[in-house]
């Protein structure tokens, strides 16, 4: 009988290291989110009968962005990034065609709304502008929510 209870014991004092270090896991993952780390949003959306899937990941000054329509293709990747001293975005093509250019647009435009560089997988057609509108609209939305864009300046400071 006092075999059993050695086990069982040993199986406490286990269990009750699991759930320090499991404790202190959490805690050092809510420490990294604090500090800028990693942090990961994946919503759908179904804007006039047509399924978007969004994805936001938070890095160190960056946002990675997907967009898909309809499915869960990944589509044309796009890294854009705010240029100096002119207040634009600069936007190369990293995978696809470059003749699509809904989601260059879309990332041109999230770097001038939240100031950071942007990296944008989008799968949307080319040929339905009114989706293009409804998918950036949902995913600023988000952005928005999360507090990922930045300010709107009231005037000219000195």
């Amino acid at each position: 009988m006092s075999g059993q209870n050695f086990e069982f014991d040993g199986f406490n004092g286990s269990l009750g290291n699991l759930k320090l270090e499991e404790s202190s896991s959490s805690s050092a993952q809510q420490d990294d989110a604090a500090a800028g780390g990693l942090q990961v949003n994946c919503f759908t959306e179904i804007v006039d009968d047509v399924t978007l899937h969004l994805q936001i990941i938070r890095l160190h000054k960056q946002i990675y962005a997907w967009i898909s329509c309809n499915s869960a293709k990944f589509g044309h990747l796009y890294a854009a990034a705010p240029t100096r001293p002119s207040n634009t975005a600069s936007v190369a093509c990293l995978l696809g065609g470059a003749s699509d250019n809904t989601g260059s647009s879309i990332a041109r435009r999230l770097v001038l709304k939240t100031g950071l560089n942007i990296i944008l997988a989008c799968n949307i057609p080319k040929n339905a502008p009114m989706l293009e509108v409804n998918a950036e609209k949902k995913l600023v939305e988000k952005l928005i929510y999360l507090g990922y864009t930045k300010p709107k300046s009231k005037g000219l400071s000195s």
